[in-house]
Formats: structure tokens, sequence, C-alpha cells
């Protein structure tokens, strides 16, 4: 795909490439004390301190007192690396677990009414996430730019999958519900620092209330009218 930096150039993503595996000889070679998780914990740190647009290879190896060079043992291009540094800081989000079945409890938690019913498990985790932008705000960008398919990005989208389920939508439902999370929740990637988080949740109370308000098969079918 190509790249905001990059938007003539195709390249496949860093969680699709296969790596061939360097000669015994090269390994040797390598540079001591570095492996991608050093560098990748390093690229997040300079990201947060220095931005975006002042990232650099160079910059990342003057920090870790390596040479630009020895890097590239470990990752082909830069556009990897910040590949693997947006699935680490998606990493830091805590994502709501499915609730446990409870028999005493009835369908409290597919209701809406029980204390892990969905709406609060969705405000749980839409508001981690705009503390994660807060506090990581090249991420806004780097997901616009990149596919976003490392194993924390996965584990996300299942988490906000699980969370649809318990709606009790029908299919055209939960796909309209899921659309209008994920542009909602990337769309305040921008204005995550603007906006107060008093108006970030408001406007998610709208958005949930809405998909409250279409739960079960009528409220699929009144979608569908409205888009038909």
């Amino acid at each position: 795909m190509g790249t905001a930096a990059d938007p003539e150039k195709t390249r496949t993503s860093v969680w699709l490439a296969v790596r061939p595996a360097a000669p015994a000889r090269r390994r040797s070679e390598a540079p001591s004390g570095l492996d991608r998780e050093r560098i990748t914990a390093a690229t997040v740190r300079l990201l947060d301190a220095e931005g975006l647009g002042r990232f650099s290879m160079r910059r990342l190896a003057a920090e870790l007192g390596v040479t630009a060079m020895s890097l590239y043992w470990y990752v082909d291009t830069k556009h990897d690396l910040l590949e693997l540094a947006l699935d680490r800081a998606l990493g830091e989000l805590v994502l709501p677990a499915a609730p446990e079945p409870d028999p005493e409890a009835g369908n409290e938690a597919v209701a809406g009414t029980g204390p892990a019913a969905w709406p609060g498990r969705l405000r749980v985790l839409a508001c981690g996430y705009r503390k994660l932008l807060v506090a990581h705000p090249w991420v806004a960008p780097l997901t616009a730019a990149y596919p976003n398919i490392g194993p924390h990005a996965r584990a996300f989208d299942a988490a906000l999958q699980r969370l649809l389920d318990a709606t009790g939508l029908a299919d055209t439902g939960r796909t309209g519900a899921h659309l209008a999370v994920s542009y909602f929740l990337h769309g305040c990637g921008g204005a995550a620092r603007r906006v107060p988080e008093g108006d970030f949740r408001l406007a998610l109370d709208v958005l949930i209330a809405g998909m409250a308000g279409t739960e079960g098969p009528a409220g699929t079918e009144g979608i569908a009218a409205k888009t038909a």
C-alpha cells in the first residue's frame, strides 16, 4: 500500500512481509544488545518526546547509541518500525473482557442493564482509546497511514466485535454499528487533545443511545429503511 510519506510507493505491511533469516556468519556480525523489542520501545519513547515529524532512523540510532545501519538488521524500512511502534502503543489499552455467564443475572448483560452490560464496556473501551491518543499523538496519523493489522490492533477489534455481539443487533445493524464506532474513535484522533473529555463522553453517549435504540430486528429494519 502507499503511505502518507510515500503516496506513490507500494509496500507490504511489516505484519505480512516474510523476512528471510540472515546467514549464520552475518548474524554473528549483528550489533550486540539490540533486538526488535528494544528498538520498538525506543521508537515509542522518541515519538512521544519529539513527535512524528522529527523522527528518523538516524535520530533513533543516536538515542540507542548505535549506527543507523545497525537498525536495519532488525527492520527493513522506517515504515516497518513505525508500524511496530503503532501496535506496541495499542498494546497499552486495557481491553474489556467478555462477561462471564451468570445464571442469576439472566440476560442483563445483553439487555444493557447489568454492570457488565455492553454500553458500560463500550464506554471503557472508547475512553481508554481516547486516553491513548492523548498520550501518543502520533498514533492517530499512523493509524490512517498504515493497515494497522498487528496483534494488538486485532485484539482491539476483537474486543469491539464482542461488545457488538452483546448488543443483540442483527447483521446489518451490527455492521453499521461497527463502522460508526470505528469512525467515531478514529475521527476523534486529531482532536483528542483539543476536545474536552466531557464533550467526548457526551458524543459517545449519543452514539450509544442510537445503537441501543436500534437493538433487535425492528431496529435493524429501521436502519435499513433509512439507508435504502
